[in-house]
């Protein structure tokens, strides 16, 4: 198992760059005040490669099982909207596009505090 760091996540801009694997399924696996953790692989029945853990989420708006997430920078209204909710602009806001299941792909946002660590399993 190997950790990256904050640095190693998040472009310039401030979007979720994963490394390269099959990250097809992902699921939301532990969500309490302090840490929001989040499993992916390429089949979630029989194991998974990669966890994201995101310290202090305060908002979650995403399906707890979802597929093929396409990570992108926030609009402005969804940051605003974000900041009405919290009273305040988040640390960090990850926006993402996925497969819920529906006819097309769903927005998700997630606010938190930031990046805890993510870790690759079978290396």
């Amino acid at each position: 198992m190997r950790e990256l760091g904050a640095g190693e996540l998040l472009d310039a801009t401030g979007v979720v760059t994963l490394p390269e694997g099959g990250f097809w399924d992902w699921e939301v696996v532990h969500w309490t005040p302090a840490e929001l953790r989040l499993r992916a692989g390429y089949d979630l029945t029989y194991h998974h490669e990669l966890e994201l853990i995101l310290a202090g989420a305060t908002l979650v708006r995403c399906p707890d099982m979802f597929h093929d997430p396409v990570f992108r920078a926030p609009s402005a209204a969804e940051g605003a909207a974000v900041a009405g909710w919290l009273g305040e602009s988040p640390p960090l806001l990850i926006a993402f596009d996925a497969d819920a299941g529906g006819a097309e792909p769903m927005p998700c946002l997630v606010a938190a505090e930031g990046i805890g660590g993510i870790l690759l399993r079978g290396e």
